[in-house]
């Protein structure tokens, strides 16, 4: 199926062509025909199968004729880098058409964005604390045909629920939603019972899965070896672009230390750096002026780098669902990627959890020159080894003597009592 049997306008199908696009994904191909029906969606789909361009091309469409007029759409994304490339993405599918965006995020003057407001806008792309922020401050958004909320499941984690129960009940009774989710949980069914209208559920995958154009392996490798190696494959191999995964900041800021000594061109974005910062970053990295981009699991969601062909898990996340969306950044619009992790002694059983979470073995191998020492071993595992082997040994109660009765073979003397 094409674009044009979609149901899209000319100026949309150009735009997309320009882009590179031929042919929709399966989330495109069943989400766009139910927004342009109006209906509210409840739809889990793989990180990087276009979820976006799902919910904005038939959106852009309904509006093209508003002029800005009133606010239209609600887009709440959970980071300001994903609301970011979300207008980015919206103002690309929308080149040959006068639709105006707006982003609210945080770290900008809200006075600002309150003056951009009023001079028109058609869909405004927030993060949920800049839009209670603006709420408080009596925005209009009585308008409001579309609330989106992309990345549901991540808000959620992030603690916006309270955020979300103040923006709902200010939007019209009768709006559309659309909720999208790479992942899917009982704090999102919950959250989707709340705000969605009879909604047509969309499954574009298995819960939790990864995308099958991904190729995934895990490295076998001491703690202490692990920069080494993320050198030496990014050398080696020649990784002309590659994101690299830490689970802290510390991790983050070693490693690339450690990277920059063996002459890489390394960026790192995490809680630390300021958002103009990481904002910088981000471009640098998009532009391929540095080869080798360092963060921690705020930058796992909201990051679309076109064609990334590389992720390195450093370190493996503390809650397996999120490796779904980190290795979600490369493998993306059906192209192919590829999604190593270095694992030591610790990490080979937690790996265990996110197979089972992806349903899906992860190979491991071992690199020549970084094989595990044999020798080292989980002090963890030891000490539980050592607990069972040093049982008490219950000491055995010796058996209780049974004393009997003994009948005495004497003959009572006879009594003066008794001869009466």
């Amino acid at each position: 199926m094409s674009f044009k049997k979609l149901g899209l306008i000319e100026p949309l199908l150009v735009a997309i062509e320009e882009l590179g696009y031929s042919e929709p994904t399966v989330i495109q191909r069943r989400a766009i025909p139910i927004v342009m029906q109006k209906k509210d969606i409840f739809a889990t789909a793989q990180t990087g199968t276009g979820k976006t361009a799902a919910f904005s091309l038939p959106m852009i469409q309904r509006f093209r004729k508003n002029n800005a007029q009133n606010i239209k759409a609600l887009i709440l994304s959970p980071t300001r880098e994903l609301a970011v490339q979300i207008e980015q993405d919206i103002k690309n599918y929308a080149k040959y058409l006068d639709i105006k965006t707006l982003l609210l995020v945080s770290g900008k003057d809200i006075n600002t964005q309150r003056k951009n407001i009023r001079a028109g806008v058609d869909i405004i792309i927030a993060t949920p604390g800049r839009m209670v922020e603006m709420i408080e401050q009596n925005i209009d958004l009585s308008h409001i045909e579309i609330f989106v909320l992309d990345e549901a499941d991540r808000m959620l984690d992030m603690g916006f629920v309270k955020e979300i129960r103040k923006i709902h009940p200010v939007l019209p009774k009768n709006h559309q939603t659309l909720l999208f989710s790479a992942t899917f949980s009982d704090k999102v069914r919950k959250l989707s019972k709340l705000i969605l209208n009879k909604p047509d559920f969309i499954e574009t995958s298995k819960k939790n899965s990864t995308v099958d154009t991904i190729n995934q392996v895990a490295y076998l490798v001491d703690r202490d070896k692990k920069a080494q190696l993320c050198s030496y494959l990014i050398g080696s191999r020649n990784f002309p672009q590659v994101l690299v995964f830490t689970k802290t900041k510390q991790s983050a800021d070693f490693l690339v230390e450690e990277l920059k000594k063996d002459g890489l061109k390394v960026g790192v974005i995490h809680g630390d750096k300021t958002k103009a910062n990481r904002l910088k970053t981000l471009t640098q990295f998009r532009e391929r002026k540095i080869k080798v981009l360092v963060a921690t699991d705020i930058a796992s969601r909201g990051l679309d780098i076109e064609k990334l062909p590389y992720v390195i898990n450093y370190e493996l996340p503390s809650v397996s669902e999120d490796y779904v969306h980190r290795v979600g950044r490369t493998g993306r619009a059906g192209r192919e990627g590829e999604a190593i992790s270095l694992i030591d002694i610790y990490e080979k059983y937690d790996i265990k959890d996110i197979e089972r979470v992806i349903g899906q073995k992860i190979p491991r191998e071992v690199v020549e020159g970084f094989e595990p020492d044999p020798n080292i071993r989980r002090k963890d595992v030891d000490e539980v080894k050592l607990k069972s082997e040093h049982k008490k040994v219950e000491k055995r109660r010796p058996a209780k003597k049974v004393y009997k009765k003994t009948t005495s073979t004497k003959k009572r003397k006879t009594t003066k009592r008794d001869a009466k």
